[in-house]
Protein backbone atom coordinates (compact mmCIF):
# COMPACT_ATOMS: atom_id res chain seq x y z
CA UNK A 1 0.00 0.00 0.00
CA UNK A 2 1.70 3.52 -1.06
CA UNK A 3 2.02 6.10 1.56
CA UNK A 4 -1.37 8.58 1.39
CA UNK A 5 -0.55 12.06 0.50
CA UNK A 6 -2.18 13.52 3.73
CA UNK A 7 1.01 12.55 4.99
CA UNK A 8 3.22 15.12 3.74
CA UNK A 9 0.10 17.52 2.36
CA UNK A 10 -0.89 20.62 3.82
CA UNK A 11 -4.01 20.42 6.27
CA UNK A 12 -6.59 23.05 7.16
CA UNK A 13 -5.96 24.31 10.34
CA UNK A 14 -9.83 24.66 12.06
CA UNK A 15 -8.58 26.08 15.37
CA UNK A 16 -9.14 29.00 16.26
CA UNK A 17 -5.87 28.62 18.15
CA UNK A 18 -3.48 29.08 15.46
CA UNK A 19 -0.66 30.76 15.73
CA UNK A 20 -0.41 34.83 14.61
CA UNK A 21 3.04 35.92 14.39
CA UNK A 22 3.84 39.53 15.21
CA UNK A 23 4.47 42.05 13.05
CA UNK A 24 8.50 42.52 12.20
CA UNK A 25 8.40 38.70 13.73
CA UNK A 26 11.32 36.22 12.06
CA UNK A 27 11.59 33.95 14.72
CA UNK A 28 9.25 30.50 14.16
CA UNK A 29 6.20 31.19 15.96
CA UNK A 30 3.40 28.82 17.44
CA UNK A 31 2.07 27.95 20.90
CA UNK A 32 1.42 24.34 22.63
CA UNK A 33 -2.15 24.49 20.97
CA UNK A 34 -1.15 24.68 17.61
CA UNK A 35 1.29 21.46 18.38
CA UNK A 36 -1.54 18.79 17.14
CA UNK A 37 -2.47 15.19 16.61
CA UNK A 38 -2.59 15.06 12.89
CA UNK A 39 -5.30 12.92 12.44
CA UNK A 40 -7.47 15.34 15.32
CA UNK A 41 -6.27 17.83 14.83
CA UNK A 42 -6.23 18.26 18.19
CA UNK A 43 -3.38 19.09 21.04
CA UNK A 44 -4.41 16.44 23.43
CA UNK A 45 -4.31 13.19 21.43
CA UNK A 46 -0.11 13.16 21.38
CA UNK A 47 2.29 10.21 21.94
CA UNK A 48 5.43 8.79 20.66
CA UNK A 49 5.46 7.47 17.39
CA UNK A 50 2.20 9.44 16.70
CA UNK A 51 2.01 11.72 13.33
CA UNK A 52 2.06 15.52 14.53
CA UNK A 53 1.49 18.85 13.11
CA UNK A 54 2.62 22.32 14.03
CA UNK A 55 0.55 25.45 12.70
CA UNK A 56 2.32 29.23 12.98
CA UNK A 57 4.26 31.30 11.13
CA UNK A 58 7.90 32.03 9.80
CA UNK A 59 8.56 28.15 10.57
CA UNK A 60 10.65 27.70 7.14
CA UNK A 61 11.32 30.02 4.07
CA UNK A 62 9.86 27.42 1.54
CA UNK A 63 8.11 24.36 1.03
CA UNK A 64 9.92 20.76 1.27
CA UNK A 65 8.82 17.26 1.57
CA UNK A 66 10.44 14.15 2.55
CA UNK A 67 10.12 11.26 -0.32
CA UNK A 68 7.05 9.73 -1.74
CA UNK A 69 7.85 6.53 -1.17
CA UNK A 70 10.78 5.33 1.45
CA UNK A 71 12.31 1.98 0.09
CA UNK A 72 12.83 -0.48 3.58
CA UNK A 73 15.31 0.90 6.15
CA UNK A 74 15.25 3.91 4.72
CA UNK A 75 14.86 7.20 6.78
CA UNK A 76 12.86 10.10 7.19
CA UNK A 77 14.72 13.11 6.77
CA UNK A 78 15.48 14.98 10.52
CA UNK A 79 15.80 18.49 8.47
CA UNK A 80 13.75 19.97 5.52
CA UNK A 81 14.67 23.24 3.71
CA UNK A 82 17.01 24.05 6.72
CA UNK A 83 14.60 23.28 9.46
CA UNK A 84 14.34 21.20 12.50
CA UNK A 85 12.02 20.46 15.14
CA UNK A 86 12.94 19.39 18.64
CA UNK A 87 10.99 17.05 21.13
CA UNK A 88 12.75 16.61 24.25
CA UNK A 89 15.90 17.22 22.99
CA UNK A 90 15.32 14.68 20.18
CA UNK A 91 15.26 15.95 16.98
CA UNK A 92 11.92 14.99 14.98
CA UNK A 93 11.47 12.67 11.53
CA UNK A 94 10.06 15.10 9.09
CA UNK A 95 7.29 14.67 6.47
CA UNK A 96 6.51 18.11 5.70
CA UNK A 97 7.63 22.19 5.60
CA UNK A 98 6.16 24.86 4.57
CA UNK A 99 5.80 28.68 6.43
CA UNK A 100 2.77 27.88 8.17
CA UNK A 101 2.82 24.14 8.61
CA UNK A 102 5.21 21.28 9.32
CA UNK A 103 4.00 17.76 9.58
CA UNK A 104 6.14 15.73 11.48
CA UNK A 105 6.50 12.50 13.71
CA UNK A 106 7.15 12.24 17.31
CA UNK A 107 10.18 10.65 18.42
CA UNK A 108 8.94 7.10 18.97
CA UNK A 109 11.76 6.10 21.61
CA UNK A 110 10.42 8.86 24.06
CA UNK A 111 8.07 8.06 27.22
CA UNK A 112 5.37 9.66 28.40
CA UNK A 113 5.26 12.91 30.36
CA UNK A 114 5.41 16.96 29.84
CA UNK A 115 7.95 18.09 27.42
CA UNK A 116 9.33 20.55 25.31
CA UNK A 117 8.98 21.01 21.57
CA UNK A 118 11.01 23.89 19.85
CA UNK A 119 11.04 25.05 16.00
CA UNK A 120 14.38 25.67 14.56
CA UNK A 121 14.77 27.39 11.34
CA UNK A 122 18.17 28.18 9.70
CA UNK A 123 19.67 28.47 13.12
CA UNK A 124 16.75 30.88 14.77
CA UNK A 125 15.12 28.82 17.54
CA UNK A 126 11.27 29.37 17.83
CA UNK A 127 9.96 29.14 21.77
CA UNK A 128 9.93 25.89 23.54
CA UNK A 129 7.01 24.77 23.90
CA UNK A 130 5.24 22.52 26.52
CA UNK A 131 3.33 19.49 25.14
CA UNK A 132 1.87 16.43 27.22
CA UNK A 133 2.51 12.50 25.60
CA UNK A 134 0.26 9.93 26.45
CA UNK A 135 1.63 6.43 26.51
CA UNK A 136 -1.25 6.04 23.40
CA UNK A 137 -3.23 7.98 21.81
CA UNK A 138 -5.54 6.01 19.70
CA UNK A 139 -6.40 8.38 16.36
CA UNK A 140 -8.00 7.62 12.50
CA UNK A 141 -7.65 9.69 9.73
CA UNK A 142 -10.53 11.20 7.71
CA UNK A 143 -10.40 10.98 4.08
CA UNK A 144 -13.16 13.83 3.85
CA UNK A 145 -14.92 15.33 6.79
CA UNK A 146 -16.73 12.47 9.16
CA UNK A 147 -15.09 9.74 6.99
CA UNK A 148 -13.14 7.99 7.99
CA UNK A 149 -9.83 6.64 5.54
CA UNK A 150 -10.03 3.25 5.35
CA UNK A 151 -9.43 0.94 2.04
CA UNK A 152 -10.72 -2.33 0.57
CA UNK A 153 -8.50 -5.34 -0.03
CA UNK A 154 -6.87 -4.48 -2.86
CA UNK A 155 -5.72 -1.52 -1.28
CA UNK A 156 -8.40 0.91 -3.47
CA UNK A 157 -9.77 3.69 -0.86
CA UNK A 158 -13.27 3.48 0.45
CA UNK A 159 -16.06 5.67 -0.72
CA UNK A 160 -19.65 6.64 -0.90
CA UNK A 161 -19.26 5.66 -4.40
CA UNK A 162 -17.05 2.99 -3.69
CA UNK A 163 -18.21 1.55 -0.74
CA UNK A 164 -17.26 -1.70 1.29
CA UNK A 165 -20.10 -4.56 2.21
CA UNK A 166 -20.88 -7.06 4.75
CA UNK A 167 -18.13 -9.36 5.22
CA UNK A 168 -16.03 -7.46 4.00
CA UNK A 169 -12.13 -7.42 5.21
CA UNK A 170 -11.30 -3.77 5.23
CA UNK A 171 -8.39 -1.38 6.47
CA UNK A 172 -8.82 1.80 9.00
CA UNK A 173 -5.67 4.33 8.86
CA UNK A 174 -4.58 5.99 11.99
CA UNK A 175 -1.83 6.94 14.03
CA UNK A 176 -1.06 7.08 18.07
CA UNK A 177 -1.29 3.11 18.69
CA UNK A 178 2.11 3.27 20.65
CA UNK A 179 4.75 0.59 21.18
CA UNK A 180 4.91 -2.39 18.92
CA UNK A 181 6.56 -5.96 18.84
CA UNK A 182 9.10 -5.70 17.58
CA UNK A 183 10.29 -2.65 18.31
CA UNK A 184 10.36 0.38 15.39
CA UNK A 185 13.07 2.70 14.69
CA UNK A 186 11.86 6.12 14.68
CA UNK A 187 11.28 7.48 11.48
CA UNK A 188 12.62 4.37 9.26
CA UNK A 189 10.62 2.86 7.18
CA UNK A 190 10.36 -0.69 8.34
CA UNK A 191 10.78 -4.02 5.91
CA UNK A 192 8.00 -6.08 8.14
CA UNK A 193 4.94 -5.31 10.11
CA UNK A 194 5.03 -4.60 13.62
CA UNK A 195 1.89 -5.48 15.94
CA UNK A 196 0.59 -3.03 18.88
CA UNK A 197 2.23 -4.23 21.56
CA UNK A 198 -1.11 -3.58 23.65
CA UNK A 199 -3.06 -5.76 21.34
CA UNK A 200 -5.15 -7.34 24.03
CA UNK A 201 -6.48 -4.16 25.13
CA UNK A 202 -6.78 -3.20 21.35
CA UNK A 203 -11.11 -2.98 20.00
CA UNK A 204 -12.61 -1.97 16.74
CA UNK A 205 -16.08 -0.31 17.19
CA UNK A 206 -18.61 -0.51 15.00
CA UNK A 207 -21.47 1.80 16.23
CA UNK A 208 -20.48 1.45 19.26
CA UNK A 209 -20.06 -2.43 19.88
CA UNK A 210 -16.47 -4.26 20.08
CA UNK A 211 -16.13 -6.55 17.35
CA UNK A 212 -14.98 -10.05 18.40
CA UNK A 213 -11.36 -10.61 18.20
CA UNK A 214 -11.75 -13.41 15.58
CA UNK A 215 -12.83 -10.58 13.81
CA UNK A 216 -9.54 -8.19 14.09
CA UNK A 217 -6.70 -9.50 11.92
CA UNK A 218 -4.06 -6.93 12.75
CA UNK A 219 -3.16 -3.78 14.43
CA UNK A 220 0.23 -2.22 13.64
CA UNK A 221 2.25 -0.35 11.86
CA UNK A 222 2.42 0.25 8.27
CA UNK A 223 5.76 -0.74 7.12
CA UNK A 224 6.28 1.69 4.63
CA UNK A 225 5.20 5.09 6.28
CA UNK A 226 6.52 5.86 9.58
CA UNK A 227 3.89 6.86 12.48
CA UNK A 228 1.20 5.36 10.41
CA UNK A 229 -0.98 2.25 11.64
CA UNK A 230 -3.03 0.02 10.19
CA UNK A 231 -6.09 -1.97 11.79
CA UNK A 232 -7.55 -4.51 9.38
CA UNK A 233 -10.57 -6.55 10.51
CA UNK A 234 -14.16 -7.89 8.85
CA UNK A 235 -16.92 -6.25 9.03
CA UNK A 236 -20.02 -7.79 10.63
CA UNK A 237 -22.80 -9.00 8.24
CA UNK A 238 -25.27 -7.40 10.39
CA UNK A 239 -23.52 -3.99 10.33
CA UNK A 240 -25.97 -1.13 9.27
CA UNK A 241 -24.90 1.34 6.41
CA UNK A 242 -22.83 3.81 6.94
CA UNK A 243 -21.85 2.72 10.74
CA UNK A 244 -19.26 4.78 12.81
CA UNK A 245 -15.87 3.51 13.19
CA UNK A 246 -13.54 4.03 16.50
CA UNK A 247 -10.52 2.11 17.54
CA UNK A 248 -9.64 1.57 20.99
CA UNK A 249 -6.64 0.82 23.72
CA UNK A 250 -7.84 0.21 26.73
CA UNK A 251 -9.69 3.46 27.87
CA UNK A 252 -8.25 5.58 25.38
CA UNK A 253 -10.67 5.96 22.04
CA UNK A 254 -10.34 7.80 18.65
CA UNK A 255 -12.76 10.74 17.94
CA UNK A 256 -16.46 9.74 17.65
CA UNK A 257 -18.11 10.63 14.24
CA UNK A 258 -16.47 8.89 11.83
CA UNK A 259 -18.48 6.72 9.61
CA UNK A 260 -17.31 3.75 7.06
CA UNK A 261 -18.95 3.98 3.45
CA UNK A 262 -21.44 0.47 3.67
CA UNK A 263 -23.52 -0.03 1.35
Amino acid sequence: MHRFIFLIAPLACVSPACAQGSPGSTAPTYTAATIVNSATNTSDALAPNTLATIYGTNLSDGVSAAPEVLSPGSMLPLELADVRVFVAGWPAPLYYVSPQQINFLVPADLRPGDMNVFVARAGVAGPQAQITLLEVAPSLFQSQPGVVTATHADGSLITQAHPARPGETVTVLGTGLGATVPGVTSGMAGPIRAQIEDVSEFHILVNGAALPAASVLYAGVAPDSPGLYWATFIVPKSAASNPEIRIAIGSQSSQPGLRLPLA
